[in-house]
């Protein structure tokens, strides 16, 4: 049974993921019920796993705290949205370390490589005005790409 719960629930976190990812795209905004709903998914996640609440859901609780806190600071100094921090929050109660870690490098890639298009797009279009990375996109696709491995093996 655990195996369909963690299948549900990745799918429904994928779901969410997408969701945001084309919000953020639109409105420049995360709707703080789709972050709340991955953070408060994440206790399911874990018992559905079968992780052990010491030492395997204190250490993922303690990184996503770090992890938050770290992104906290970027936020303080207006490099990135309180949507997006709140993101990269939720999805670090899901993820052990190394696959967080990856996530975190993908996330980088991909919105450097965003920020280039919006940067020539605004050239092109010889906009003035201040550019806004809707950086969910980064996270949402760094997220799935992290995700694809267990979605796929739940099935096998």
């Amino acid at each position: 049974m655990g195996a369909y719960v963690c299948a549900i629930l990745l799918v429904a976190l994928a779901l969410l993921l997408v969701s945001a990812g084309i919000e953020d795209a639109r409105h420049r905004e995360i709707a703080n019920w789709k972050n709340a709903a991955i953070a408060l998914m994440a206790p399911l996640w874990w018992w559905a796993a079968g992780l052990a609440l010491w030492p395997d859901i204190a250490w993922q609780i303690g990184i996503a705290a770090l992890v938050f806190a770290f992104f906290v600071g970027a936020f303080a100094l207006g490099q990135m949205g309180g949507g997006d921090v709140k993101m990269i929050g939720a999805l670090a109660l899901w993820l052990p370390v190394v696959p967080l870690l990856w996530m975190l490098v993908l996330m980088s890639l991909i919105g450097g490589v965003l920020t280039l298009i919006l940067m020539v797009e605004r050239k092109l279009r010889r906009s003035t005005k201040t550019l806004e990375i809707p950086y969910g996109i980064a996270i949402a696709l760094a997220a799935l790409l992290v995700l694809r491995e267990p979605i796929l093996n739940q099935f096998m």
